[in-house]
């Protein structure tokens, strides 16, 4: 089984789109009422929210990992300084390096890295 798509509701979904666009290295493949969005190996749907703001689970998040320490906090400074929404600031951490923030729409993001984790995480990441 692979992982085929994500699907989140949003009351603005071109912004949203266009975060996912801008930060994370998806194509927005179509931007209507809904907006699908490519990446190799899945696709996220961006669906319109109607107007009701979507209730997400405090800790709910989507992860994405980033090759070393120095693009996290590159990536950090670069949406902290275009005013996204950020939920922390780059954290140390056992299993690597990271940041949590906020789409338009209100879905959270961990932006991280394995390569600065602790050795027994290392064999873990396979």
């Amino acid at each position: 089984m692979k992982l085929n798509h994500l699907s989140f509701p949003s009351q603005a979904p071109a912004d949203t789109a266009a975060f996912f666009a801008k930060y994370l290295g998806f194509r927005i493949a179509l931007n209507d009422d809904y907006c699908i969005l490519k990446r190799p190996g899945f696709d996220v749907v961006i669906e319109n929210g109607s107007g009701v703001a979507p209730q997400w689970p405090q800790t709910f998040h989507v992860g994405f990992e980033l090759p070393t320490r120095a693009d996290v906090e590159a990536l950090h400074a670069t949406m902290q300084a275009d005013g996204v929404a950020m939920e922390t600031g780059v954290i140390s951490h056992e299993r690597g390096s990271r940041f949590f923030c906020r789409a338009p729409g209100g879905v959270m993001f961990e932006l991280n890295t394995r390569a600065d984790a602790a050795p027994a995480y290392q064999g873990s990441f396979d």
